[in-house]
């Protein structure tokens, strides 16, 4: 048995050591808003918190992660919920696939730098693909977001 905490709560797991984590958050425990992209840890689609820094899913052995927080998109960080309110208020999903991964980048990042500069959000950001191309909005959110967190 493995023991994950994942968006606060506790999951005992009987599975595979070595069975990547994104498989047990989808199919163990049921979490899917974080996506299977590539499989091979190069388009962000899996990307999950760890101790607060953006980790690929897929190319992490769940044996790794225990005794580690883990926070997936349902999740609820400070970072990541203000994140999600200027992502709405820039209307940055298109198809929406890459978005949790997205999602979970800037939040790493913001709470490793909470006022990034623009070559520091896209080196960060540089991590995910978006098959739809919403690059612009999505650094566009990033920067009102930290605007916004700046002015409180």
């Amino acid at each position: 048995m493995i023991t994950l905490k994942i968006n606060g709560k506790e999951h005992e797991v009987d599975v595979d050591p070595t069975m990547p984590l994104l498989w047990v958050i989808r199919d163990i425990i049921g979490y899917t808003g974080t996506k299977f992209g590539c499989g091979k840890g190069l388009c962000g689609a899996c990307m999950v918190l760890m101790d607060g820094n953006a980790v690929n899913s897929c190319q992490m052995p769940v044996s790794a992660m225990e005794g580690k927080e883990i926070i997936t998109i349902e999740g609820k960080t400070e970072n990541l919920q203000a994140l999600q309110k200027s992502w709405a208020e820039f209307n940055v999903p298109q198809c929406g696939f890459c978005q949790s991964g997205q999602l979970i980048t800037a939040t790493s990042m913001l709470n490793n730098n909470p006022n990034p500069s623009e070559a520091e959000i896209n080196g960060n950001m540089s991590r995910n693909i978006c098959r739809c191309g919403t690059y612009t909005r999505i650094k566009g959110a990033i920067k009102h977001c930290v605007e916004q967190k700046n002015k409180s």
